[in-house]
């Protein structure tokens, strides 16, 4: 399981009997593993002091275990083509969450334990603001350049109707610079190729004879060209719709088809750079999109890459880490790494002011084997450490008893100091 309990009893020679006949009871039982938690002493301060940081504290684990969620969730956007190594991508120290909870240990470089307590959790607090802050800046450009793809890549899909053309059509299929001649494109149902074949010069005055050729279809129909003169434009737009063929609105722009392939190459490239995927060849001055396969067949132009082409068929780069996942990478470990060590402090504190001075809790571990037993350990521990609160033990055993001026609204409370450790970030 991914579920930790940290939990902490008084040092005195009664509680560690009482902690070592917790050891006992869970392992025979196969309950849970334990593993002691090592809590350096701290400054302790005033007890009011402690009171106030106990609050604060209960805001920043919250905050913490929220920002490290969100962090495990943009790994997973960002890594959206390899989904199944996110995992592999969320440690703490270079080892997996797991591990590095189980094998605690506090950090006295970055979090000295001789400074007051308050500025050791005012250091996480600004630690974490500050991951969030940048959090939000890069995670809000990398979603604007992932909707800005996929606007384009909207245009690359659909139907002949709908898509665009740029991809599909090229500067030898139009007559371009005449004063007098245009090139049209025209939609044409399947189940009447031989009907457009046989009309399309009768359909309007001046139409250029045997000047229409098919340069692309989909499952629905073709897309063909026709030359004509200027003049008799629309008249042929209108007698062409009179007999269900339509005139897709199109003219040939060079430097627009080249703006918009260049806009989509460097897209796909800053997209790719934030996290290298090998999905790719960015090929000077051709149209690339992403691995959809739309289903459309260029005509009569074999060095035309097809529009249904997946990035598979072109060429490739070698796979390697962009900085945005590498960014996440080494925040979400220094955000998970400060998570915990702010567990530790509440453990400390919530254990002072629980069992009061001088500072003499020892700290345990247990990771529950399976759900099933999760009751049973609460069970267990309740008739542990029974003594230390015998009313609160009892209304736990017993829901229907009260305790005055006890809220046990927002969080549960136990005859022993308990706080909760979730490692499924993704769920």
């Amino acid at each position: 399981m991914s579920e930790f309990w940290l939990i902490s009893a008084p040092g005195d020679k009664e509680n560690l009997q009482a902690l070592e006949k917790m050891n006992n009871v869970t392992s025979k039982s196969n309950l849970s593993h334990n593993t002691k938690f090592a809590i350096p002493d701290f400054k302790v301060g005033t007890l009011d002091s402690l009171v106030g940081l106990s609050d604060e504290l209960g805001k920043l684990d919250t905050f913490a275990e929220s920002l490290i969620k969100r962090m495990a969730q943009s790994v997973v956007e960002v890594m959206e083509d390899s989904k199944g190594k996110v995992h592999e991508n969320l440690l703490a120290n270079g080892v997996d969450l797991t591990s590095f909870v189980t094998h605690f240990e506090w950090d006295m470089a970055k979090y000295p334990a001789k400074q007051p307590l308050v500025s050791v959790v005012d250091t996480l607090a600004k630690q974490l603001a500050q991951i969030e802050t940048d959090l939000k800046s890069r995670t809000a450009a990398y979603s604007v350049l992932k909707a800005n793809l996929e606007n384009l890549e909207k245009k690359s899909k659909g139907n002949l109707f709908t898509r665009t053309l740029s991809d599909i059509v090229s500067k030898e299929d139009f007559v371009l610079d005449s004063e007098y001649l245009i090139t049209l494109l025209v939609i044409v149902p399947k189940s009447s190729y031989a009907q457009w074949q046989k009309t399309y010069e009768s359909l309007s005055d001046m139409v250029v004879p045997r000047s229409t050729k098919l340069i692309a279809e989909d499952n629905e129909a073709g897309l063909f060209t026709v030359t004509l003169f200027r003049k008799v434009t629309e008249d042929f737009k209108v007698k062409a719709k009179e007999n269900k063929f339509i005139v897709r609105e199109f003219y040939y722009d060079e430097k627009e088809i080249k703006r918009e392939r260049e806009e989509m190459t460097r897209l796909l490239s800053d997209k790719k750079q934030q996290y290298q995927t090998s999905c790719v060849a960015l090929k000077k001055g051709s149209a690339t999109y992403r691995d959809h396969k739309v289903k459309v067949t260029p005509l009569g132009n074999p060095a035309r890459p097809a529009a249904g082409q997946t990035d598979r068929d072109r060429e490739s780069e070698g796979e390697g880490e962009g900085p945005l996942l590498r960014w996440l990478k080494v925040n979400f470990s220094e955000a998970f790494i400060a998570w915990i060590h702010i567990k530790a402090l509440r453990v400390f504190v919530e254990s002072v002011l629980r069992y009061g001075l001088p500072v003499n809790f020892q700290a345990v571990l247990l990771q529950p084997q399976k759900k099933s037993a999760t009751k049973r350990l609460r069970e267990v521990l309740n008739s542990v450490f029974r003594h230390l609160d015998e009313v609160a033990a009892a209304s736990i055993l017993d829901a229907s008893v009260e305790i005055p001026g006890l809220q046990l609204s927002n969080q549960d409370y136990f005859p022993y100091v308990y706080f909760h450790i979730d490692l499924s970030l993704l769920d």
